[in-house]
């Protein structure tokens, strides 16, 4: 039998306008530098480190899994609050069958300007970003048509690599973004705007160069809010629009944050527990959940499954698990504001 992903396979494969996409992860806050390069050394501490898991589409083929990881810290620290940050976020994503595998690596550097010197200011940042990735698939591990003749498998007959069809492909990516923050003692939000692949590389699995199978620019629109609903808790509504070709996402939803006990003046190292609710348009309602303490987040995600691919799934989409820690420093950040809305 033809495997799922090898119709998969050959569907993104064949025509010229095969057009890729960008991952993504529910717990989109816990990869700030792969949604805008604008949040490097968007936090309260000497640095910020994180990790991220995710398995999806294990009941329908080989799951598709997702590997990310990314450090950043303030570089240059100016006497009025303004702040130069550097950052490296690397993933890798592996699918089906064929094993098909993208690898990325991004440096990132954003400038914060503080808008104000008391604690409740706001920060404007401009981030750049530039990255290498690579792609490739295992051709050997997926079923061609002509393969197939009078009922039995003929491995080996296939024509695939006649077909233009590679099975590597390396090239450099540049994003670039925009934010603007304002803390209060109440509320605080953050608005981000970023375009990805703005050169727009050639990234087809193809032995023929065609301006058709470029990687589209994916573009991002982000709000967070953390408004405060009581002594403890608060709530951190978010939403998220990311666009690309003709695919489009929006994430909505709100994470309940409890504050079981603080330490006053590091509004990231008090220890916590949150729950959120997500819903991704036509596609999954989400669950986020975990615990914060001395720094540490570590926050679990589930997908359920809405689309069309609900009965071949039976409502199982993605796990992710995530960990994040921020190092404190207290000597540098002393008497400057606090980054607001931890979203992002």
């Amino acid at each position: 039998m033809i495997s799922r992903f090898s119709i998969a396979a050959a569907i993104a494969l064949s025509g010229p306008v095969a057009l890729a996409q960008d991952i993504h992860f529910t717990q989109f806050d816990m990869t700030p530098l792969v949604i805008n390069p604008a949040f490097t050394g968007m936090f309260d501490g000497r640095a910020r480190a994180s990790a991220i898991y995710r398995n999806q589409w294990a009941s329908v083929t080989v799951p598709y899994v997702t590997f990310g990881a990314s450090v950043d810290f303030p570089l240059l620290i100016e006497r009025n609050g303004d702040y130069l940050a550097t950052g490296l976020q690397l993933y890798k994503d592996q699918a089906g069958d064929g094993n098909l595998s993208n690898f990325t690596g991004l440096v990132s550097v954003a400038y914060h300007k503080s808008l104000g010197q008391s604690e409740h200011g706001s920060d404007l940042a401009v981030g750049l970003q530039a990255g290498y990735a690579e792609k490739s698939i295992d051709l050997s591990k997926l079923y061609f048509g002509d393969e197939f003749s009078n009922g039995t498998f003929n491995k080996g007959t296939t024509q695939e690599y006649h077909l233009g069809l590679g099975n590597h492909i390396s090239y450099y990516l540049i994003n670039a973004g925009l934010c603007f923050s304002h803390g209060g003692e109440k509320f605080s939000y953050t608005l981000g705007l970023a375009a990805n692949n703005i050169n727009q590389p050639n990234d087809a699995i193809e032995k023929k160069q065609n301006s058709e199978t470029g990687l589209d620019m994916r573009y991002t629109g982000e709000i967070g809010l953390s408004i405060a609903a009581g002594e403890r808790l608060s709530l951190k509504p978010a939403f998220l629009y990311q666009n690309q070709a003709s695919a489009s996402e929006m994430i909505i939803g709100n994470e309940f944050h409890y504050e079981v006990s603080g330490n006053p003046g590091y509004n990231n190292f008090s220890t916590a527990v949150f729950l959120g609710g997500w819903y991704r348009t036509g596609d999954a309602t989400m669950i986020t959940a975990g615990v914060e303490f001395k720094g540490m987040r570590i926050g679990i995600a589930y997908d359920y499954n809405i689309s069309s691919l609900n009965t071949s799934s039976n409502g199982n989409g993605g796990f992710e698990i995530a960990i994040r820690y921020i190092a404190p420093n207290p000597k540098l950040f002393s008497g400057k504001r606090t980054i607001p809305c931890t979203r992002f």
